[in-house]
């Protein structure tokens, strides 16, 4: 569980229908097999340890001494296993009978939670034989103790104190205010439902939307565990359809009807992050009963989806999709900004690179969003020492089959001048010459905005704004910065898209090109005609740079959870000295370079990741980086 990472499990046994004897060992086996997969919360269905569908049979005293038995046995066997269990069963109290939960963990009961909302519509008919859970928390004796029992109980991990869970009982999900609400306001992180939801046509797919939305809903894991084989057959069917959810995203499951058990691993720590971010999300003043548990802090291994880069979608239409909606948005932000000032002109300097390409790509639909022509789009091309012929071509033919207005203006002349009226010493390739360069070409940007009553479009993306990798005054600034939100993984992806989707047959090759081109800011002179600054070379592999941005500013995470993540994702890509190295760069980087992006240019957010200082990024410039490089030299 270090780390946050907590494994859990949702199971469905192959039971008998009132054999409690055989329903308790099937649980004694799943329980085992979870605990050798280092499962620490264990979820099992609905009644299971009778069956659900026992019908009047739950009226006789046989089948309830034979469950309270069976519970007995579970209880003990848990003795020698490290992990929470939660299991369904029958349990009367005084005069009543209710449809319980009976959570237990390393031999001890700790609590039973009855269900509140009870179906009787339809193919069900719970009310013939249970009560709702009574509205306050009280005591059942279960083997002459007394225990927790209510709606309202908590159970909290002292080891890990975001790990708390709540239960709720099938139908308590289906109602408009179920209980889960009520649970996560109070501090649960995870809730688990035992259910027994029988399967009719399109019932998988809701239900599975059902699980999802409550998990996003509540910023929560969700553990949902389905009766299955071995029920009664008479009118219905149940599949055991297990899922696990966690903000949304269903992490693992079991399709009906094909058994098994539904193991991953929830982040609790990320889900408290996300809690304490969202200031929305409200605390409730606890009228549950808290019930600590012990588990052992061990390391859980990661099973659990972490992608490579977690900016683009993996499946191909969903990236596509993704891809069109960030055209689109950049595109509605561009167009109001032009119709706010009035402007005449769009003015973007292209180098034949990704970003400026981007940028080029999204303004062509602004203009033809405004039925504007493509003219109205200056594109700028300035080269120096170090520009190829590679780049400065495909700039040219780029801007040729866009159609935009184009111009060339090679600033070596005026740069050499101003470094002699500087004194900057001939030869001297320091910080100097590089963004002298870059800040002659966003001067002379500006100038052309002002002569043609035009718009300085930005080309810089959020990977080089989260390094720092932009001259102060230079390429930094803009009069909007169109690709400030993005990061570098995902403009090679959108650059993807438009060249996938074009009928120019020239386009889609000039487009092929610049993706295949190394990124460079070409500010040092080529060799051969060929590029010899390398920006990943220097700054480290922007794969990399993307994964540590998403996982540190979305999630907070520390730099030993997000060195562990990485070397989990990129095993067999990158060494781990390789990724510490990189890593450490990152936080220099970041914390060296917030002055930059202090006095950002305007620009559309396109992702739940943003460095705008006047929305989700506010960071002293002088913040010191010492813990965060101090936790990886303690690695």
């Amino acid at each position: 569980m270090k780390d946050g990472f907590v494994k859990v499990a949702a199971a469905t046994p192959a039971i008998q229908v009132a054999d409690c004897a055989y329903n308790a060992a099937q649980i004694e086996t799943l329980m085992r097999s979870a605990a050798d997969q280092g499962v620490s919360l264990l979820a099992l269905p609905e009644l299971c340890i009778t069956g659900y569908t026992c019908g009047d049979l739950f009226l006789q005293s046989a089948l309830l001494d034979g469950a309270r038995a069976a519970l007995r046995r579970l209880i003990d066997v848990s003795a020698g296993l490290p992990l929470a269990v939660a299991v369904g069963l029958p349990l009367a109290r005084g005069n009543r009978l209710y449809n319980c939960a009976a959570v237990f963990c390393c031999g001890e009961l700790l609590g039973v939670v009855p269900k509140t909302h009870l179906p009787n519509y339809g193919e069900f008919y719970e009310r013939r034989h249970f009560s709702p859970a009574p509205q306050e928390n009280a005591s059942i004796t279960v083997d002459g103790r007394d225990y927790p029992f209510g709606p309202r109980l908590l159970f909290c991990c002292r080891a890990l104190p975001a790990f708390q869970f709540a239960v709720e009982i099938c139908e308590d999900l289906w109602v408009p205010c179920s209980p889960s609400e009520t649970h996560v306001l109070e501090g649960a992180t995870v809730i688990l439902n035992l259910s027994a939801s029988d399967e009719t046509i399109g019932k998988a797919e809701y239900r599975r939307q059902l699980v999802s939305s409550q998990s996003a809903k509540l910023l929560c894991g969700y553990l949902y565990a389905d009766a299955g084989e071995g029920e009664s057959t008479t009118d219905l069917v149940f599949g055991g359809h297990n899922l696990i959810a966690e903000n949304g995203a269903v992490l693992a499951e079991t399709p009906p009807f094909t058994g098994g058990m539904a193991v991953t691993e929830l982040d609790v720590c990320r889900l408290e992050h996300d809690r304490r971010r969202m200031t929305s999300f409200p605390e409730q003043q606890r009228k549950s009963i808290q019930i600590p548990f012990d588990l052992p802090l061990t390391e859980t291994a990661l099973t659990r989806p972490v992608a490579r880069h977690p900016f683009v979608p993996q499946d191909e239409r969903d990236r596509a999709a993704r891809c069109e909606a960030i055209l689109a948005i950049q595109a509605a932000g561009l167009q109001k900004r032009m119709e706010h000032t009035g402007c005449r002109k769009l003015v973007i300097g292209v180098s034949g690179g990704l970003d400026s390409t981007l940028a080029v790509l999204a303004a062509i639909r602004t203009l033809d969003r405004m039925g504007r022509p493509h003219a109205d789009l200056l594109a700028v091309t300035m080269p120096c020492f170090g520009t190829t012929a590679r780049t400065k071509g495909n700039a040219e033919l780029l801007c040729e089959r866009l159609g935009v207005a184009f111009r060339t203006v090679e600033i070596g002349a005026s740069v050499t001048q101003h470094f002699r009226d500087i004194g900057l010493p001939p030869g001297e390739r320091g910080a100097a010459f590089e963004n002298g360069q870059a800040r002659e070409r966003t001067q002379v940007l500006m100038d052309l905005a002002n002569l043609e009553g035009g718009l300085v479009i930005g080309t810089g993306d959020l990977s080089e704004l989260a390094l720092g990798w932009a001259t102060y005054n230079g390429d930094h600034m803009s009069m909007y910065g169109i690709n400030a939100s993005i990061p570098k993984t995902l403009v090679r992806h959108l650059v993807r898209y438009e060249a996938d989707r074009t009928a120019d047959s020239e386009l889609r090759r000039v487009l092929l090109d610049i993706l295949d081109t190394p990124v460079s800011p070409e500010l040092l002179s080529a060799k051969d005609g060929e590029i010899t600054q390398i920006t990943e070379e220097l700054v480290g592999p922007y794969e990399l740079h993307d994964f540590f941005l998403y996982h540190v500013i979305r999630f907070g995470f520390g730099p030993a959870k997000v060195l562990r993540l990485a070397e989990r994702t990129f095993a067999g890509a990158y060494p781990r000295d390789t990724l510490l190295h990189w890593l450490k760069t990152f936080y220099r980087r970041f914390f060296s370079q917030q002055f930059k992006r202090s006095c950002l240019p305007d620009g559309p957010k396109v992702g739940s990741v943003s460095l705008s200082p006047r929305g989700d990024w506010r960071m002293p410039s002088d913040a010191s980086a010492t813990l965060w490089l101090s936790e990886l030299e303690r690695i």
